[in-house]
């Protein structure tokens, strides 16, 4: 207020040597801005409201802002490395490793590899497919009859329970969960069972080449290993120590004709096969350990009738509650065993296989509109 006083003060002066009309023309078109500067200082010093956490995410807005920015740049980029990345352990499960399996396993075992691998390369492609291409669900902008729980203050329009505003799709979500970079897409009510489903069974298929392809993994480690410290030898640095070699290299074979045999047999094409065992293992075995955790806790969340966005907002209300001496309950959670018959959309027992274990393109339950208030019988979805 003193700023504002100061600035006007000095105006006047500075109005002092002008006509009468020209500084009431002035005025007025100082008038309306030095009103809003006003306005907005008082806001800030005189505001009840005004807390530590207002503050700090008025501070933050800029960096939220960016992120927004580079997110929504970058989420065809990202898409583009979960297709490259998939297609690169694809080609190589084709190229190298079949031919080999079909040269040194058993009948059987061919037949469950083909069958489990083909199967859970299907749902993931279909539920990625899905989950990128499928709308999360908005409420509508000109409807007046649905019930809503509060007005948005960026889209302005009414917002139905469960429903949150995206920055970086610039619109409200039903049932939002989170936006995905990966999907480059919101994960809503319409979308959520198929991101779910693409992370698990991604989860399920980087667990299977990893546990299948570790022990081709450790021989082509020890093979370039091996190599790696032969071309060292040939160029005169003598190898101390204890290691991999070991056992592995005859003595014979460190000069000589038998050198040369070794050395010449191991070719680039041999060398390339090896690199992209280890490739394929790592990139799996990491993926496996960083995408299974995250479905971990999105299945925890399911669990509980929460979405990840609910679970902050509830753990915040539950520490409201506590302090009151009452017990929240969350009016969503309709018992573990049917958060997942909703979840699936399992109304009876066949379709536990038809859209669990087979892909499945049925919408989810209810509208995201509108929700039963807890607590629902137990019975509420059939099985």
């Amino acid at each position: 207020m003193r700023l504002c006083s100061s600035v006007i003060h000095l105006l006047m002066r500075c109005l002092r040597g002008c006509s009468r009309q020209t500084r009431g023309h002035m005025l007025g078109r100082l008038r309306e801005p030095l009103s809003y500067i006003s306005l907005i200082m008082q806001s800030l010093c005189y505001n009840s409201l005004t807390n530590s956490d207002v503050v700090t995410d008025s501070l933050f807005e800029p960096v939220f802002w960016m992120v927004d920015i580079l997110t929504r740049w970058f989420g065809k980029v990202f898409v583009f490395l979960v297709v490259t990345l998939t297609s690169s352990v694809l080609l190589i499960a084709y190229v190298s490793i079949l031919p080999l399996a079909l040269r040194t396993y058993s009948i059987g075992w061919i037949a469950w590899h083909v069958c489990y691998g083909h199967w859970n390369l299907v749902m993931i492609v279909f539920h990625y497919y899905k989950a990128t291409r499928t709308s999360p669900g908005y409420p509508p902008k000109m409807k007046n009859d649905i019930s809503f729980v509060s007005v948005c203050k960026k889209c302005v329009i009414p917002k139905p329970p469960r429903t949150h505003h995206c920055g970086i799709c610039r619109t409200c979500v039903l049932k939002m969960d989170h936006h995905c970079p990966w999907l480059n897409n919101c994960v809503g009510h319409f979308n959520h069972r198929y991101f779910f489903f693409f992370c698990l069974y991604m989860t399920l298929g980087c667990l299977y080449c990893s546990i299948s392809g570790r022990n081709l993994f450790i021989d082509a480690y020890n093979a370039i290993d091996h190599f790696k410290h032969m071309d060292v030898e040939k160029q005169g640095v003598p190898v101390t120590g204890e290691g991999l070699l070991i056992g592995i290299l005859p003595q014979e074979s460190m000069t000589g004709k038998s050198y040369q045999r070794e050395t010449s047999s191991y070719t680039f094409k041999d060398r390339m096969f090896h690199k992209s065992i280890i490739y394929m293992w790592v990139l799996t075995s990491t993926v496996a350990v960083a995408l299974g955790g995250l479905t971990a806790w999105h299945a925890i969340l399911i669990s509980r009738g929460e979405t990840s966005i609910e679970r902050h907002i509830n753990s915040k209300e539950a520490k409201r509650m506590k302090k009151r001496g009452k017990v929240y309950k969350n009016p969503f959670n309709y018992g573990k065993v049917n958060n997942w018959k909703m979840f699936f959309g399992v109304e009876k027992r066949s379709h536990w296989l038809t859209r669990v274990l087979l892909p499945s393109g049925h919408v989810p339950y209810g509208d995201g509109l509108t929700w039963d208030i807890y607590p629902l019988k137990k019975d509420m979805i059939p099985v």
